[in-house]
């Protein structure tokens, strides 16, 4: 909530819109939409059944590599972007 704020404060922002694995949680849906009130700003969360992460899609692109063998190595480092 707190970068949220920030960015509301920086840009000046009049609607919100949260998607994702985070959307599900219900503190942060009641906490935006609370905020979204007090800011006089526009909420955009979408119903609880469609907020999912990308687990799922992660899981299949591994059992697809397993299929084919496709494994890495113990030394792979992660890529991280920043």
């Amino acid at each position: 909530m707190d970068k949220l704020h920030q960015a509301v404060e920086s840009f000046s922002i009049k609607q919100i819109t949260i998607a994702g694995g985070v959307s599900a949680n219900s503190k942060f849906r009641s906490a935006t939409q609370e905020y979204g009130l007090k800011k006089n700003i526009e909420v955009h969360i979408p119903s609880f059944q469609y907020c999912t992460d990308n687990a799922g899609m992660i899981a299949m692109v591994a059992h697809y590599k397993f299929l084919i063998n496709d494994f890495a190595t113990l030394d792979v480092e992660p890529l991280v972007r920043g």
